[in-house]
């Protein structure tokens, strides 16, 4: 029949999901620590489970000797022939010891390290547990909301909501139940730390995978996504089925699938894209519902121009600017929006002269165009305080650039002079050799 120790052993090991050889392992250290707690750290002690009866066995070994110089390492031969009588001198002899006498100290001794040894297999087996969870989505309750982030229970582990994986303005209780995604499971002293996040990109992508089917499967895939939590985000989506529309499998019958996406992050919008292998078109779509009239691309710096209509250059690009931001990042193309007008105005002489002027950004040299000032020799000859207004420049700034100004002007001028005086010599050569006279009237005679 089994012993109490190995009923509590499996007993403990089925309740708390703790291998049985941890804490088997757990109990020999806490048998070696009560001994050398109530005899010394002298002596040599040797503990093993004895499985088939229960009990915890431990001995001491002890050398045989005449003398005895050192009673926790040494026995005489005439002790050592009472215990065992083919014992010899020099001989090593392993006493069994009396578990029950270690004393109240020595156990209680006992029963911290079989606590703290428990602690740590169950720390042990969390993290097992979850350092192959990352990237998944878990379900817990807040239990306590402090300056350095929310605490989740998760059931058998606690986890961190950091204050900067929070949805900005959003607010949780203790008692609230709360979806996260995990980013990390570190392992530390005090056990693993399970860190969760809210504001991941890919929370936004395994929430989709989570309510729609098709993205489940494999039938569509997320390609890229891009987000500013809790205001705005896009997702890029392509299908592999030519039957199945992938905007339409993320949106849902009415726009069930992608709210309950957006109910889950609090009312953060979400643009669903559709991918598009050419660069210019997925552009386009990216920057939807805006319409582009113009896509100019720069394979080399991986950059595109796009012209749109004036009345449509706010809506390209979004609230401070955060949707060309956002299409920028799920297209991996630096994006640069332009109206129509800016674009026509850019490829003027006097508009590109301006820009030559140190300082002077598009945005101060577009107010100076729609002021009338369209050339060099029109701002060395605007008003300092109408430049002011219109620049919002300091007025020793702005002497310094009319200054460069006429510079420019000065070197365009002789730049000019230059080319003209090129052009004479050129002319004045074709004029001599065209009036150079025959050498004799045979020359001067024209060929029958």
């Amino acid at each position: 029949m089994a012993s109490e120790l190995k009923r509590l052993i499996d007993q403990v090991s089925r309740e708390k999901g703790i291998d049985r050889a941890v804490l088997i392992e757990a109990l020999v250290e806490a048998v070696k620590s009560a001994i050398k707690k109530r005899y010394g750290t002298k002596m040599d002690v040797e503990v093993a489970y004895n499985d088939e009866y229960g009990e915890m066995e431990a001995f001491t070994f002890k050398e045989v000797v005449e003398e005895v110089h050192d009673p926790d390492k040494q026995i005489s031969l005439n002790e050592a022939r009472a215990l065992d009588p083919e014992s010899e001198i020099g001989d090593e002899l392993g006493i069994r010891m009396d578990t029950d006498t270690l004393g109240r100290i020595a156990a209680q001794s006992a029963k911290q390290v079989i606590i703290q040894k428990m602690k740590d297999a169950e720390r042990e087996a969390t993290y097992e547990e979850y350092k192959d969870r990352k990237r998944e989505i878990v379900t817990g309750i807040v239990q306590k909301v402090d300056r350095s982030g929310i605490i989740v229970n998760l059931g058998r582990a606690e986890a961190i909501l950091p204050v900067k994986e929070q949805i900005p303005r959003e607010v949780y209780r203790q008692g609230d139940r709360i979806r996260a995604y995990i980013l990390d499971v570190k392992k530390i002293s005090k056990g693993p730390q399970i860190i969760l996040s809210r504001t991941h990109t890919d929370f936004l992508i395994q929430l989709f995978r989570i309510e729609v089917p098709e993205v489940s499967d494999g039938t569509v895939s997320i390609l890229a996504a891009a987000r500013e939590p809790g205001s705005r985000a896009k997702i890029a989506v392509v299908s592999k089925d030519p039957d199945v529309d992938p905007v339409g499998a993320c949106v849902g019958m009415k726009g069930s699938r992608v709210q309950a996406v957006v109910q889950e992050l609090r009312g953060e919008k979400i643009d669903i894209v559709p991918w598009n292998m050419d660069p210019a078109k997925f552009v386009v779509n990216a920057l939807a519902p805006a319409i582009i009239t113009k896509v100019i691309i720069d394979q080399t710096n991986r950059s595109m121009e796009v012209i749109v209509p004036d009345d449509q250059l706010s809506l390209a690009i979004g609230r401070r600017g955060q949707n060309v931001r956002l299409a920028s990042r799920i297209t991996g193309w630096h994006i640069d929006v332009k109206s129509e007008s800016r674009y026509e105005r850019q490829k003027q002489a006097g508009y590109q002269a301006l820009l030559h002027i140190d300082n002077l950004s598009e945005e101060m040299a577009d107010k100076l165009y729609e002021a009338g000032i369209t050339s060099l020799e029109e701002f060395c000859e605007a008003d300092v305080e109408e430049l002011e207004t219109l620049t919002g420049l300091s007025a020793t700034a702005l002497e310094a650039m009319q200054q460069q100004a006429r510079t420019l002007l000065e070197s365009g001028a002789a730049a000019e002079a230059r080319e003209d005086e090129e052009i004479e010599e050129e002319n004045d050569t074709e004029d001599e050799e065209g009036s150079e006279e025959p050498e004799s009237a045979e020359e001067a005679k024209p060929v029958e």
